[in-house]
């Protein structure tokens, strides 16, 4: 190709880059009852980057978080169903930006480090950059919490990649075509599993950056409840292995059909080989219909594994077909 041609190629398409002085940057901070912590958060966000908007996304706070919001110098915004997937769906779909930050509303992660995040992910034109917490207060990560992060985290990292270590931090740094093309199907703290998953699963360039995480300030309370909503994620992962690794996981029920078949049915080859006889019949069609349970499962397997093939497919190509810059 000619330098010509070149020319004419850049100019009909031209490369739009840039500098953290020129993106379009949002700040979301979805919260419930965070009155004691929301103007703490957006005075550090106002500081650590000017030129952002800084948005709330009340979730019907009952504390006077909206007024104290607004008083601090943020937009504030409602929804009204309940729940952190819910709040992130209505912000990805209301908000333009080049580059969003999300953060949660307890003053807890560190805004100072934002400015880091966002040229991260303009200088190396990543997708996603997930902020990993690092605390030596022992106020600040509830050992349940600690624990039950640790285990989620490496059950992702086992299936989908190996690419975060703090899976469930909410501090991340998106851009506008991660944003536009998640589909936020989640209605709770389970949304943090989503997104980390969404990016796994259509190999987005991505990385993690080490953030200070502090304790809550005296008088503001947790709204993650360790067991119920450590029980909600575990079953989106499970749900998202069985959508996303369908033949990985019906594969797993065929084989422990067959293998159970087999085993039950050792007493009865032995009986037979010594006596022709099979005596017990209700063993023997349990055995037989394991076996059958576990063909029709492979065979699901397969089936639905090529049909999420073209759903990745397409929901790869919707990714790429949004502009990484907002019109």
């Amino acid at each position: 190709m000619t330098a010509m041609e070149n020319g004419v190629l850049e100019n009909q398409f031209p490369a739009k880059t840039f500098g953290l002085d020129r993106a379009s940057i949002a700040v979301l901070v979805p919260c419930y009852n965070e009155a004691l912590t929301i103007g703490d958060v957006v005075t550090s966000f106002r500081a650590a980057l000017p030129d952002a908007r800084i948005y709330v996304y009340d979730n019907n706070s009952t504390d006077g978080t909206s007024e104290v919001a607004a008083a601090a110098g943020a937009i504030v915004r409602h929804e009204t169903r309940r729940g952190k997937g819910n709040v992130v769906r209505r912000m990805f779909a209301d908000v333009e930006a080049d580059a969003f930050v999300i953060v949660d509303g307890d003053a807890t992660y560190e805004a100072a480090k934002a400015p880091e995040m966002i040229q991260k992910l303009l200088d190396d034109d990543l997708d996603f950059v997930n902020g990993a917490r690092h605390s030596t207060a022992a106020e600040a990560y509830r050992p349940g919490h600690r624990f039950g992060n640790w285990l989620l985290t490496s059950i992702v990292r086992t299936i989908f990649g190996r690419h975060f270590t703090d899976m469930l931090s909410g501090y991340k740094v998106l851009s506008r075509r991660f944003v536009k093309s998640f589909p936020a199907m989640s209605s709770g703290f389970e949304t943090e599993t989503e997104i980390a998953v969404h990016a796994l699963e259509l190999r987005m360039p991505c990385c993690e950056i080490m953030t200070a995480y502090s304790e809550r300030p005296e008088g503001s309370v947790s709204k993650l409840r360790t067991y119920s909503d450590g029980y909600r994620i575990l079953m989106l992962i499970l749900r998202l292995v069985k959508d996303e690794r369908p033949f990985q996981f019906f594969g797993l029920i065929g084989l422990c059909a067959v293998l159970a078949a087999f085993l039950i049915s050792i007493p009865l080859i032995t009986t037979y080989i010594e006596t022709g006889l099979v005596p017990r019949l209700p063993t023997a069609v349990l055995s037989v219909g394991l076996v059958i349970l576990g063909m029709l499962s492979f065979s699901v397997g397969l089936i639905l594994q090529m049909i999420t093939r073209t759903r990745q497919e397409l929901k790869r190509l919707l990714y790429l077909s949004v502009l990484k810059s907002a019109p």
